[in-house]
């Protein structure tokens, strides 16, 4: 049963992700599928992750399937415009690749490239709105495809559903997220006031989980991610106990929310190698 399916049937799934090389070396992505196959449900290739250029989602998608992942394509608005964005789509409704992961993504002043010119076409509703086309059978401007592809397209959401953020979050659902992966997930009580929000709509909730590496690592968030709160108790244990605690902390908060959501993203940044580790503790 593939991702789609357990997601449909209500299974507990759990996903992770790979970063793609920035250049064409291939080990790091030998290696991480190693350690994920047959660990995880499905794996998401990111796309530029935090504005740094890398290979392409498209290609690494391709190759994580041919290594027998099932691959979650990221997807963003910053690098392309409105006819890439369906050319990409279909190249990978071509490759197999239906599983596709839909974000606005981090403007390219905070990467590697801060000259770099972002395109911003379309935001993440309307790319939403665009893949819903596709499936239709016709592109963007309404002209027929000879052929139609198939896709199961997710978003990505924080915590925090006040506000605007509510809204925001209900036309991602009208214009076709049939599932969400969530920012970081450290306050749990926050966490079960979104989940009770989300719980009005037709919809599946997949919690993002990033292991602590440090009591650093979690005042930095504190201090520079909007939406993440690490509580300070977490932040002492992490003193006390240094990586390995985080992944403890991670796998008590995947057995607290568990209950309430429909599956786990695991987040290592790089160290795929813990993955299977978490999954042991929580399983």
């Amino acid at each position: 049963m593939g991702f789609r399916d357990k997601l449909e049937n209500g299974d507990f799934v759990i996903t992770a992700e790979v970063t793609p090389p920035k250049g064409c070396g291939m080990t790091q992505l030998d290696d991480d599928m190693e350690y994920l196959q047959g660990v995880v449900d499905a794996v998401n290739v990111t796309d530029n992750q935090r504005a740094v250029m890398r290979m392409c989602p498209l290609a690494v998608s391709a190759l994580v399937k041919d290594a027998g992942c099932e691959p979650i394509m990221q997807l963003t608005c910053r690098d392309r415009n409105r006819m890439a964005l369906q050319s990409d789509l279909l190249g990978a409704a071509a490759l197999g690749i239906e599983n596709i992961s839909i974000m606005t993504g981090d403007h390219p002043m905070l990467g590697d490239m801060p000259s770099t010119k972002p395109v911003y076409d379309l935001d993440s509703v309307q790319l939403l709105q665009l893949a819903g086309n596709l499936q239709d059978g016709v592109d963007f401007s309404d002209n027929s495809l000879k052929g139609a592809p198939s896709f199961f397209v997710g978003a990505v959401s924080g915590i925090d559903l006040s506000g605007a953020k509510l809204l925001k979050f209900k036309k991602k659902i009208q214009t076709g997220a049939r599932f969400f992966q969530t920012q970081a997930v450290y306050d749990v009580d926050m966490f079960m006031d979104f989940v009770q929000m989300a719980s009005n709509f037709d919809t599946r909730i997949i919690a993002g989980i990033i292991p602590l590496k440090s009591a650093r690592m979690a005042r930095f968030m504190n201090e520079n991610v909007p939406g993440i709160t690490v509580p300070e108790h977490y932040i002492e244990r992490m003193e006390n106990g240094g990586a390995e605690e985080g992944l403890v902390i991670a796998s008590e908060i995947i057995s607290k929310i568990r209950d309430v959501c429909n599956g786990v993203h695991i987040m290592t940044l790089g160290s795929c190698e813990k993955v299977p580790g978490i999954v042991d503790l929580i399983r």
